[in-house]
């Protein structure tokens, strides 16, 4: 269902994966999905795929690829401290650009265009709504508090957690008390990562079904 492309960004060539439904003329829209700390792996990929399969066309861009390419790192400590430092070098600015990026190559296609987002990605698809005017889904986006001053400027979703220390109650509250005017919903006895379905310490799976079942109602009302 997928495939590696090549998108151009202002950094130079990106790749990413991009994933089409089988009736691509009937695809209800795109969605650019934004990587955890851990590259477009194994499951960044999947994710993309089951996009498609709703009747989304989806581009999952190589956010570290203007650093360092091909990046796809474990979810070990080794991971995790090679993904922080990727996030730092590339910056802020750098990833939003890339984001606008993979939007405008979904717009060349003519599709509404939404951004779904993991973790660090999560933050970045907040990003995509204030900077960008992207409708956006947040999924556990432990990097957001320190934007949440900047108002949205298309529909918003977030996804949490309960039981994710990297998202505190005082947090998430944060959240609601800075962005009424968003859709958000804490996921009882789940914790950080929990749609992460190739990691069992952390996948929750009936979190992960809701979230979906709710995003994908999202998005059908977000990009009619």
């Amino acid at each position: 269902m997928g495939q590696d492309i090549v998108i151009q960004a202002p950094q130079g060539p990106i790749d990413a994966w991009r994933s089409a439904p089988p009736d691509r003329a009937a695809a209800l829209g795109g969605v650019v999905v934004l990587q955890e700390i851990f590259g477009v792996n194994e499951h960044i990929r999947s994710v993309a795929d089951g996009y498609a399969a709703a009747g989304y066309v989806a581009l999952a861009p190589a956010l570290f690829d203007p650093v360092s390419r091909n990046v796809e790192l474990g979810y070990d400590e080794a991971g995790f401290a090679r993904g922080r430092a990727l996030v730092s070098e590339l910056g802020t600015d750098g990833a939003v650009a890339i984001v606008r990026a993979a939007a405008a190559h979904l717009q060349a296609e003519g599709l509404k265009v939404a951004v779904v987002g993991f973790c660090w990605g999560g933050s970045m698809a907040f990003l995509a709504n204030t900077r960008l005017g992207l409708p956006a889904v947040s999924y556990y986006g432990a990097r957001t508090r320190p934007f949440l001053g900047e108002p949205l400027r298309a529909p918003m979703l977030f996804h949490f957690g309960e039981d994710d220390a990297s998202t505190p109650p005082e947090d998430i509250q944060a959240h609601r008390d800075a962005q009424p005017g968003a859709e958000l919903h804490v996921y009882p006895g789940a914790g950080h990562a929990f749609n992460r379905d190739v990691d069992p310490r952390h996948f929750h799976a009936a979190s992960a079904a809701l979230a979906r079942r709710r995003t994908l109602a999202f998005l059908e009302t977000a990009l009619r």
